[in-house]
């Protein structure tokens, strides 16, 4: 079994236009933001199944939660 941690399991990161970053700081910072976001999702499954939560409502609210997030740098097309 693989390191959950493991830099394999990062996507490779790409601009709007496809292209992958370059630049490592960059891909740095996306992989780290991306692991505490797992690691805090993880506790917040593992606290609600210890609480006896429904596993299926729990992963539900959660990705209802990224689905829910707006990207405040959108440009309006008007």
């Amino acid at each position: 079994m693989s390191d959950p941690r493991a830099d394999d399991d990062f996507p490779v990161w790409r601009a709007p236009d496809g292209t992958a970053l370059s630049c490592r700081e960059k891909i740095k910072v996306m992989n780290e933001n991306l692991a505490e976001i797992r690691d805090l999702a993880q506790d917040a499954l593992e606290d609600g199944l210890l609480m006896g939560a429904d596993e299926t409502q729990i992963r539900g609210v959660l990705h209802g939660l990224i689905d829910g997030l707006s990207n405040p740098y959108r440009k309006d097309d008007a």
